[in-house]
């Protein structure tokens, strides 16, 4: 019987601008619908046994969310609702240093800065070991096979993304062949494994009381994370202290800040570095305002 999931959202929230924040939401288990401004997700129970497909779509002060059937959990799929669109964030501190700074006033005003991620931080620490030294392109294919070949089908055919366990039964002769993963390959068995037989948890992350660089230090061991990957993982844990440059971001303030000319990191640090705790974000958002002005 389908059901329908009305969540009331933050005053400063707006859909499309989380949505679009950054490329997750062109990755599967994630569709976003342009046309109608609406997302869906492939949700699944805790034990991954049940899944379902939501689609969430902003109605007045509330983010809707439609569902084929409840069983997954209503208020599962209302708590990995408030963490995917980031209901929780306060985003009070941000919005005041930034609203007054000429370049970057325009956040407050359409609501950004909420990075969409995952129900979970295993699930977007795969999906950021998949966007390490190669093209948006093959991210987005790895990704695609990966969901292809190991995600569970839902009713309505699509698939979740895959579980530490059924990554883990693969060996990393599928993941260079199948899912052409390249030097990840090993680094998926090793991470699938460990989060399977518990002797990692990367949930904990989120949680976590340790400060920012000796969290990141933890993310640092395992292997596929180096300081752009941690640092993007970072910011989807709430954490924005560090840049997370990669070439792609360092082009992009070239281009808009130093006259498309080639500096060091330094330089680009310095530049947002009155931001301090936000400055991740900052960067961020300057780099990506084309995206929201179309």
């Amino acid at each position: 019987m389908p059901v329908e999931l009305k969540i009331k959202k933050p005053r400063d929230f707006d859909l499309k601008n989380t949505v679009r924040s950054h490329g997750w939401y062109d990755l599967p288990p994630f569709y976003f619908d342009d046309v109608n401004g609406s997302l869906r997700y492939v949700f699944s129970n805790a034990q991954g046994s049940k899944r379902v497909i939501g689609t969430m779509a902003e109605r007045g002060d509330s983010i809707v969310v439609s569902l084929a059937n409840a069983s997954v959990g209503i208020e599962k799929i209302e708590r990995d609702v408030r963490h995917i669109l980031r209901f929780d964030d306060d985003m009070a501190d941000f919005y005041d240093g930034v609203r007054h700074e000429p370049r970057l006033g325009w956040i407050s005003k359409i609501g950004g800065g909420r990075l969409l991620r995952s129900p979970t931080v295993y699930e977007d620490a795969v999906k950021t070991m998949c966007t390490t030294n190669c093209s948006w392109s093959l991210t987005r294919s790895m990704v695609t096979k990966l969901v292809d070949k190991l995600g569970a089908k839902a009713l309505g055919g699509m698939k979740a993304f895959p579980s530490a366990a059924s990554m883990a039964e693969m060996d990393e002769d599928f993941y260079r062949t199948e899912i052409k993963a390249g030097y990840r390959s090993p680094y998926f068995v090793e991470f699938a494994t460990a989060v399977a037989e518990g002797s990692l948890d990367p949930e904990r992350w989120l949680h976590s009381d340790l400060p920012t660089v000796e969290l990141k230090k933890e993310i640092k061991k395992v292997k596929g994370f180096g300081d752009y990957a941690a640092e993007n993982l970072l910011k989807l844990l709430g954490r924005y202290d560090g840049l997370a440059l990669d070439s792609w971001l360092r082009g992009s303030f070239y281009k808009k800040h130093n006259r498309g000319k080639a500096c060091n990191d330094k330089k680009i640090t310095k530049f947002y570095s009155n931001f301090g705790r936000w400055q991740g974000l900052a960067i961020w958002c300057d780099m990506t305002e084309e995206w929201h002005e179309k």
